[in-house]
C-alpha cells in the first residue's frame, strides 16, 4: 500500500494515453467501392468510405461551441479535418480487426459494460441511464465499448510486445518525479476561494472582499459548501471547487503558511485581502508527509514509460498504414 500522500502527487503524472496498433499489413487497393461514390462522401479508405454526416456528427457538439465563441471559418474547417482523421484511423483499424480475427463479441461488451458500472458504484440499470441521458442510444454505446476492447486487442496482439521498458529510464523519471521531494515535514490539504478585482465577480476591491466576506459567512452558518461557493465566484481553481489537494508545507506561498499554521481542520481563514484580491481558505486536514521510495513509484514509473513507447509505435505504424492504404479525402476535405 502506499503512504496518503503517493497517489494525490502521482495521479497527474500517470494520465493513461490511449493508443492502438502495431505492424504494417499489406495495402488495400481501392475496391469498388469507388464507383459507388455519391456527394456526401467525406473520404475513401480502401474499400471503405466515411460519410461527411459522420464528420459532422463527430465535430458537431465542439464546432457549436467554438461558433458561439466566435472562431474564424478556418478554424472550424481544421476542427473538421481533425475529426476526419479520427475517421480514417477508425476505419483502418477495423480493417486491422477484420484481417486478424480480433473482433470483440457480446460477452466481451456485457462484461465490460458490468465492469464500467461497477469501478463508478452503480447498477447496469443506472450506468444505462446515464448513458441515455446523454444523448447515445444503447446501440451507440455497446459500439463504442467494443470499439476500445478491440483497439485493445489489436494493441496487445501487435504493438506491445515490442515495447520495452529499461531499468534506467524508470530511474530517470523517478529523479525528475521524485528526485527534489522533501524527506520529511508536513502537508496540508487546502482549499482556496479568491476574487480579484475585473474579474468574473466583481470590479472593484471593495466589491472583491465584500463578496468572500459574504460567502465566509454562508460557509459558516451552514448555508452553503465552499466548492459550490468556490465554483460560484473563485477566480482560480473554480472547476476543482478551489480545491488545492495536498500541498508541502513548505510548498505553500508565506501569506498562505502564516494563516494555515494557526488553523485547526475545516477551520476558514479570516478574509485575506492581498494586492491580488481578496482570499478565503479552508484547511480540510493536516498530516505527516511521507516521501515516495523507488520501490513504491517502480510500478507506475514503468506503466507511464511503457504508454509513452507504445504512442510512439502506434503512431509510426499507423503511418505506415496510411501510405500503404488508398486514402481519397473528398472536397473541402482534401485541402
Amino acid at each position: 500500500m502506499f503512504p496518503h500522500s503517493f497517489c494525490s502527487r502521482f495521479a497527474p503524472q500517470l494520465a493513461a494515453t490511449t493508443l492502438a496498433v502495431g505492424l504494417a499489413l499489406a495495402p488495400a487497393a481501392p475496391a469498388a467501392a469507388a464507383e459507388k461514390l455519391v456527394e456526401g462522401i467525406a473520404a475513401q479508405v480502401g474499400a471503405e468510405i466515411v460519410l461527411a454526416s459522420e464528420v459532422f456528427e463527430m465535430s458537431g457538439p465542439i464546432e457549436k461551441r467554438m461558433r458561439a465563441a466566435g472562431a474564424p471559418e478556418q478554424e472550424i474547417l481544421a476542427l473538421r479535418r481533425d475529426a476526419l482523421e479520427r475517421l480514417i484511423e477508425t476505419k483502418l483499424l477495423s480493417t486491422v480487426v477484420d484481417r486478424l480475427e480480433l473482433n470483440a463479441d457480446r460477452e466481451e461488451i456485457d462484461a465490460a459494460v458490468e465492469a464500467i458500472a461497477s469501478e463508478n458504484d452503480l447498477t447496469i440499470e443506472q450506468l444505462l441511464r446515464s448513458v441515455t441521458s446523454h444523448g447515445l442510444t444503447l446501440d451507440e454505446y455497446r459500439g463504442k465499448i467494443r470499439g476500445e476492447i478491440e483497439r485493445g486487442k489489436v494493441l496487445n496482439a501487435m504493438v506491445r510486445s515490442r515495447v520495452k521498458v529499461e531499468a534506467e529510464d524508470v530511474e530517470a523519471l523517478f529523479q525528475d518525479r521524485f528526485g527534489n521531494q522533501p524527506e520529511g515535514g508536513e502537508e496540508v490539504y487546502v482549499r482556496h476561494l479568491v476574487v480579484v478585482p475585473k474579474g468574473r465577480s466583481a470590479t472593484t476591491s471593495g466589491q472583491a472582499c465584500q463578496l468572500v466576506s459574504e460567502a465566509r459567512a454562508e460557509i459558516t452558518s451552514g448555508t452553503s459548501e465552499f466548492a459550490a461557493l468556490a465554483q460560484r465566484y473563485s477566480d482560480m481553481n473554480a472547476d476543482r471547487g478551489g480545491d488545492l489537494g495536498w500541498i508541502h508545507r513548505k510548498d505553500l506561498a508565506e501569506w498562505m503558511s502564516d494563516r494555515v499554521d494557526t488553523m485547526k481542520p475545516g477551520e476558514l481563514s479570516p478574509v485575506i485581502e492581498m494586492p491580488f484580491g481578496c482570499n478565503l481558505l479552508q484547511l480540510v486536514d493536516r498530516r505527516e508527509f511521507e516521501p515516495v521510495t523507488f520501490e513504491q513509484a517502480a510500478p507506475q514509473l514503468q506503466n507511464f514509460i511503457f504508454n509513452q513507447k507504445t504512442e510512439v509505435e502506434y503512431t509510426e505504424w499507423l503511418d505506415v498504414l496510411r501510405a500503404q492504404t488508398y486514402i481519397d479525402r473528398k472536397g473541402a476535405f482534401g485541402g
